[in-house]
């Protein structure tokens, strides 16, 4: 019998990470505080009407050239070795794949984030993902970055669920993504998200909706944030930030897995009584 496959799917700032990825080295080398970069940013997307996520790289661009800093891919991908983990998140991958294999699973992970996919790339735990999904630039041929190739905003982020689901791995294969198919790689029932806030709850929402499971996790004295997308129903669980070994986040995925292996297996049943 062919195993089952569940797509453990990520945000990656402050889920992951311990704080936004271009604060650990990007914002400091130009000489600025995450505060100042961030306030430059939503100045600029009022003035202009830009949206907010293309602001923050047209800030980037702007902001590199004013320094003299060679915004290249190779640049990028080197300050991902800067990007600061919560406790337990480098071995987390390991733990669980070895528990959803013990469950006769095929566990998947996946990021989708509104970050630079060319820092997490350059990540301790890149290799850790299926997919990365994020934001990336057009690079001139000096190799400089000059324009946005791809953006993922909060309501875009929801895309990818379906190609997760429909295993369409090319992101301008709009054809097959949109197309009604019988074979899905990854039901929705088989997803779990794992988000920090308000800017995953597009994603949160769409999972639960569909059976699958949504989690938000919550950085110290911020749990109310979170309760509230537990109260307003976005979400199915609330866990601390914490993926060490035992943490209440691991029995929590852990659970949700012994659940969808039972489903999986009485499933099976159903549609081959004679087994």
């Amino acid at each position: 019998m062919t195993k089952p496959v569940v797509a453990l799917i990520y945000d990656f700032d402050k889920t992951l990470a311990t704080d936004d990825m271009q604060a650990f080295s990007f914002i400091p080398n130009l000489g600025l505080s995450s505060q100042e970069f961030w306030q430059k940013t939503e100045d600029f997307s009022r003035r202009t009407g830009t949206e907010s996520t293309l602001a923050y790289l047209h800030l980037m661009i702007e902001e590199c050239k004013k320094k003299g800093i060679k915004l290249t891919k190779e640049y990028l991908n080197s300050l991902g070795k800067d990007v600061k983990f919560y406790e337990g998140v480098t071995t987390w991958f390991k733990r669980l794949n070895q528990y959803a294999d013990s469950l006769g699973i095929q566990l998947e992970h996946y990021i989708i984030s509104s970050g630079n996919k060319e820092i997490i790339e350059g990540s301790s735990i890149a290799k850790e993902f299926k997919g990365i999904y994020g934001c990336e630039f057009l690079y001139d041929e000096n190799g400089i970055a000059y324009y946005p190739k791809c953006i993922v905003n909060y309501t875009l982020k929801t895309q990818y669920l379906f190609r997760i689901c429909k295993g369409v791995t090319d992101e301008i294969d709009n054809q097959t993504v949109n197309s009604r198919i019988n074979e899905k790689h990854v039901e929705f029932r088989n997803m779990i998200y794992v988000g920090d806030g308000l800017t995953d709850v597009p994603c949160m929402t769409l999972i639960k909706e569909k059976n699958g499971k949504s989690i938000a996790v919550y950085q110290p004295n911020k749990k109310d944030v979170v309760e509230k997308l537990l109260l307003d129903n976005r979400v199915n669980y609330v866990c601390k930030s914490d993926f060490k070994s035992n943490s209440s986040l691991e029995r929590l995925v852990k659970l949700i897995l012994d659940s969808i292996s039972i489903s999986e297996k009485l499933l099976s049943k159903e549609n081959n009584p004679n087994i």
